[in-house]
């Protein structure tokens, strides 16, 4: 004969239920219900994706002589323009009934072209990250502290380099000639994490560069992938490096006046991270899978010892809610789960199959409970297993 569940034993009972239930809810609400952060910048449209550059200036010194001994720059290119010399937006006309001026030749008739340029210059680029500091997933920020070239075959515009997605803290001058250019920076820069995949994510870290100073028809970035490096001792904690590459494309601003139909040219840095794998599985797949664990073994309760059974779901219920809360502390709201949400979605429907199973013994009269404590047995165990391993795969 069984022995029947205590007053206190239900209201405790229903007291774990109650608290993991609704802490449950609340976090898949807050989970499911997050929206996306707006996007630092308007869209951008990639009009031209350049190949690397098949070979560079053996040394600034090099450079200085092919300079010295190609063609001079266009007439209207002053390597270091005077305060009165004219702008392109001098150069621009406006209309009889006014408003934005627009250049009267040239392809573009923004008026910040240069109609009066000649062929855009072409600069190659080149970059050696140093390091890679503090990142923060949860904000999608890091620190960068890396080497920048510029190299061309004919004198550089004056340029005014802009990070969009960044903010430079130090920038220090190592070369300034009108064909070569060498700059330390370190800055501190966004790039949005995906975590469709986490615990198991792989993270892209970018660093934009942009000439908005002059536009496409002036300046031309072309990345040297064989001057894209690493520096020998790189590494970014709790992170393995994946691939280093470089592009450029031309962005296009969505009009923001009329005949705003210039492009500017821009240079990205593109760093690929993943997350060490034996980590991730230590840190959230084993800890789930014990707590389902420890919960089964109600099953082999009898059901002389009701009272001990009944407690063995609710407080790994519980412990399940602080658990899944503790992930979600390190990382950013999102629109959608994770592969560590689906484990834990997983981990509450086991937990909830056990404690169902042991809710059937105060439904049914006592003279079934060896029967049902048979079939609980065997049918939950398995059920358990089908569902964690649905959502491990999910």
């Amino acid at each position: 004969m069984g022995k029947p569940l205590s007053l206190r034993g239900w209201i405790v009972h229903a007291l774990f239920l109650l608290a993991a239930f609704g802490g449950g809810l609340l976090l898949f609400l807050s989970r499911v219900g997050a929206q996306p952060a707006p996007p630092p910048r308007p869209a951008k449209i990639g009009v031209g994706l350049h190949a690397a550059s098949a070979s560079a200036p053996a040394s600034p010194a090099s450079a200085s002589l092919a300079a010295s001994a190609s063609a001079p720059p266009p007439p209207s290119v002053d390597p270091a323009p005077s305060a009165s010399a004219p702008t392109p937006l001098d150069l621009a006309v406006v209309g009889p009934k006014g408003g934005v001026p627009v250049q009267p030749e040239g392809h573009y008739r923004s008026p910040f072209a240069n109609p009066k340029w000649g062929p855009p210059t072409k600069v190659q680029v080149g970059t050696l990250m140093q390091a890679v500091r503090n990142y923060d997933i949860k904000l999608g920020t890091f620190e960068a502290d890396f080497h920048l070239g510029l190299w061309s075959e004919t004198a550089m515009p004056p340029m005014d380099l802009t990070f969009p997605n960044g903010k430079v803290d130090t920038k220090e001058v190592l070369a300034d000639k009108p064909t070569f250019k060498l700059y330390r920076i370190v800055g501190t820069f966004h790039a949005p994490p995906d975590l469709r995949k986490y615990p198991f994510d792989a993270q892209e870290l970018q660093v934009e560069i942009e000439e908005d100073s002059s536009g496409f028809d002036v300046v031309r970035f072309q990345p040297s992938q064989e001057h894209t490096n690493l520096d020998s001792d790189f590494g970014v904690i709790g992170w393995d490096v994946i691939y280093v590459e470089a592009r450029s494309l031309a962005h296009y601003y969505p009009d923001r006046f009329v005949g705003d139909d210039l492009y500017y040219s821009k240079y990205i840095l593109r760093i690929g991270i993943e997350r060490f794998g034996t980590a991730a599985i230590f840190t959230v797949y084993v800890p789930a899978i014990v707590i389902v664990l420890i919960a089964l073994f109600g099953m082999w309760v009898p059901p002389d010892e009701m009272e001990v059974r009944a407690n063995a779901g609710p407080p790994m219920l519980a412990a399940a809610v602080l658990f899944h809360f503790s992930l979600m502390q390190s990382l950013p709201a999102t629109p959608y789960l994770t592969k560590a949400d689906k484990l834990m979605l997983g981990v509450y429907v086991s937990l909830l199959l056990g404690i169902a199973s042991t809710w059937l013994f105060f439904v049914f009269d006592t003279k079934h409970w060896r029967r049902l404590f048979r079939v609980a047995r065997a049918t939950v165990p398995p059920l358990t297993a089908g569902v964690l391993a649905v959502a491990i795969l999910a």
